[in-house]
């Protein structure tokens, strides 16, 4: 694929690409069958995407921030973006719940609170991520 120069362009252009947004919901599928195999337990409903309460940081590649902007009802705002940052949690979290649950990013496909999580989930999270760079490589897409 033939990406402009500048990567949120190609990474829009690329997310709206059947072949590529394919590809990365098959390996979204993947870590749903991979997750659902070992059953984790959410005790926090939500609370846990409070990041800088739980001490953590989500990572997101650009094709899979491009994915889910490309598929929003309705436009991210910086506003929205600063009040979440303010409030230390996640723009598309409405009262506890995940606005954009089926667009979500690796990073909380692949991340529970359930301590007996931490380390399988880990290695999902880095074998996936291998396979989404894997994927930014192929179509010759920036990887940031």
């Amino acid at each position: 694929m033939d990406s402009p120069t500048d990567p949120p362009t190609g990474w829009l252009a690329a997310a709206r690409d059947p072949q590529i947004s394919g590809e990365l919901e098959l390996i979204y599928e993947r870590i749903a069958r991979e997750t659902e195999a070992r059953k984790p337990v959410c005790e926090q409903s939500g609370r846990c995407c409070n990041f800088e309460a739980w001490g953590h940081r989500l990572y997101v590649t650009g094709l899979e921030a491009a994915y889910l902007v490309a598929r929003l009802d309705e436009p991210l705002t910086s506003g929205a973006i600063a009040r979440a940052r303010e409030a230390g949690g996640c723009p598309f979290q409405k009262a506890l719940l995940c606005t954009v649950h089926p667009l979500r990013p690796l990073g909380c496909r692949a991340y529970f609170c359930d301590e007996s999580a931490t380390e399988w989930q880990q290695d999902l999270s880095e074998r996936m991520l291998a396979e989404i760079r894997s994927l930014h490589d192929r179509h010759g897409l920036p990887y940031h």
